[in-house]
């Protein structure tokens, strides 16, 4: 069951006193955007875990609190496993560097300045070149209800086909990616990979991406064998994603991972 804040209240604790990460709530503009920021930093690290670095290629973004026509982003040429605080860039829809040392990739900058731009209400967006991601983008075909994990993304992603495999450089080649994400939460970018976008924070955005990878990953595994797999019915998909896929079970998976990051890796806020 869903309360009036679209979360799910199976996941919230009945008993007062249990530990529990709630949402925070902000004093001040500076104090959320260090919140962002800190995400940002963590989510690039939880990707270095994975295994998604791939030289140079990979960006995540998240908006600035008080500047929404600015955005966060991770510096260019800099692994994932060595982006901190102090490196971090604050990047105009122009591709300008506002704040920080470093360049900005421009296939990021074109791509998620257009979503950004054209969608104010997305806070973050992640892409990375994936291996199962950047595999199963080349078959143009959409996840399938065949997993629990897999039903999250029923019906709240889509697959883009224009001007796919083509290095983004150009504004308007990332206007056809900005046009897909009305109302959905990912997509699979024919013959180039995945991206996830978030209205609700940089943690959800970076959990819902690293979910369809392994979604990627089980469906590939899954073809493999030759056997045709049982479906989830679309009732039940359906009611799978609005109780394990919303933006804010996102939020809720990535705190694990914050958790594990902040204990063993203090030099993400240096």
């Amino acid at each position: 069951m869903l309360d009036l804040k679209g979360r799910v209240s199976i996941y919230q604790p009945e008993q007062e006193g249990l530990q529990f990460p709630y949402e925070p709530a902000f004093e001040s503009v500076e104090q959320e955007r260090r919140h962002r920021k800190e995400r940002l930093v963590a989510a690039c690290r939880a990707f270095a875990q994975q295994g998604f670095d791939y030289g140079f290629a990979g960006h995540l973004t998240v908006r600035d609190p008080e500047r929404p026509e600015l955005y966060w982003t991770n510096p260019m040429a800099v692994h994932f496993a060595k982006v901190k605080m102090s490196n971090l860039i604050l990047v105009d829809h122009e591709g300008t560097v506002v704040e920080g040392t470093h360049a900005v990739n421009r296939a990021g900058f074109v791509l998620h300045a257009n979503v950004h731009e054209a969608h104010p209400d997305i806070i973050a967006m992640c892409h990375a070149h994936t291996v199962y991601g950047t595999a199963f983008a080349a078959l143009a075909r959409p996840i399938e209800p065949i997993t629990q994990d897999a039903c999250a993304f029923f019906e709240d992603h889509v697959i883009i086909g224009d001007e796919a495999g083509a290095v983004a450089v150009e504004n308007h080649a990332g206007s056809n990616v900005a046009a897909a994400f009305k109302g959905v939460k990912a997509a699979i970018h024919q013959n180039h990979g995945l991206l996830t976008a978030s209205r609700h924070s940089i943690e959800a955005a970076a959990f819902w991406f690293i979910a369809l990878e392994r979604c990627c990953q089980q469906q590939l595994a899954i073809a493999a064998t030759g056997i045709q797999p049982t479906y989830v019915k679309p009732d039940r998909a359906r009611y799978s994603r609005e109780h394990v896929g919303s933006e804010y079970i996102g939020w809720l998976h990535f705190q694990a991972i914050w958790e594990q990051l902040r204990e063993d890796s203090p030099d993400m806020f240096d």
